[in-house]
C-alpha cells in the first residue's frame, strides 16, 4: 500500500522538481551566483578533468547494464540479468523524463542568458532544465546501489554521478538547479524501476510455487 501511494506521488515530485526552473528552491540570482563562482577563474588542466567527467557519462551508463547482463550470462546468474533490466530501464525512463522537461520549460543554457557571467567551455544542444548528463550518471548509480547495495559499490558510483553533475556547471552549460532536478530525476526513475523489478520477481515466485 506504501509503496502504491509513492509510485502515485511521483509524477506530484516530478511538478516540484520543475519549480526549481522559477526558483522555488534556487533563487535566479542564488542559481547564477554559484555556477559563476563554479565555472569562473579555473585552469585548462581543471577544464579538462571535467570534460573527462562529462564524456564519461554516456560510456559508463551503457557499459555498466551491459556488463551486469553479461556476468548473468557467464555466472547463468538470472537475478544479474534482471538487475541489468532493470537498469536500462531506469536510464531509459529517465531519459523520457528529462527530455520532456527539457522541451517543457524550454530554459536556456546559462551561457546564452548570461554571456558576461558565464563561460562555455563544452558544447550544449537541448534546453537547460533538467540536466541530462546528471539525471543519466544518477539513474545509473541509483540503479548499481539498489542492485548491489554494499559500500565499495555505493560510494564510487554516487562520487562519479555527483563529479558528471558538477563538470556540467564547471563547463558552464548548466546551473545548479538544472543539475540537481536532473539528479532527483535519474535517481527517482531508477528507484521506480528497482520496484517495478522486485515487484515482477515476487510475481514469478508466486506462479512457480
Amino acid at each position: 500500500m506504501k509503496s502504491s501511494r509513492k509510485i502515485f506521488l511521483f509524477p506530484f515530485l516530478i511538478i516540484a522538481i520543475s519549480n526549481l526552473n522559477s526558483a522555488t528552491c534556487f533563487s535566479q540570482n542564488t542559481d547564477i551566483d554559484i555556477l559563476h563562482s563554479i565555472n569562473s577563474g579555473n585552469s585548462a588542466s581543471w577544464d579538462n578533468t571535467n570534460k573527462i567527467f562529462s564524456q564519461s557519462m554516456a560510456p559508463v551508463s551503457a557499459s555498466v547494464p551491459v556488463a551486469v547482463f553479461l556476468y548473468g550470462i557467464i555466472e547463468h546468474d538470472s537475478l544479474a540479468k534482471r538487475n541489468s533490466y532493470m537498469m536500462a530501464a531506469g536510464f531509459c525512463a529517465s531519459a523520457v523524463i528529462t527530455t520532456g522537461m527539457k522541451y517543457a520549460f524550454n530554459r536556456p543554457r546559462p551561457f546564452v542568458t548570461y554571456p558576461l557571467l558565464i563561460t562555455k567551455k563544452s558544447d550544449a544542444g537541448s534546453p537547460s532544465f533538467p540536466s541530462g548528463h546528471s539525471s543519466s550518471a544518477f539513474a545509473t548509480a541509483t540503479s548499481l546501489s539498489l542492485a548491489y547495495p554494499k559500500w565499495y559499490v555505493i560510494a564510487p558510483s554516487f562520487l562519479w554521478a555527483s563529479a558528471v553533475g558538477y563538470s556540467r556547471m564547471e563547463l558552464g552549460v548548466h546551473y545548479p538547479s538544472d543539475v540537481l532536478a536532473g539528479a532527483i530525476v535519474g535517481a527517482g526513475s531508477s528507484w521506480l524501476m528497482w520496484k517495478v523489478n522486485k515487484w515482477m520477481g515476487k510475481k514469478k515466485l508466486k506462479i512457480k510455487n
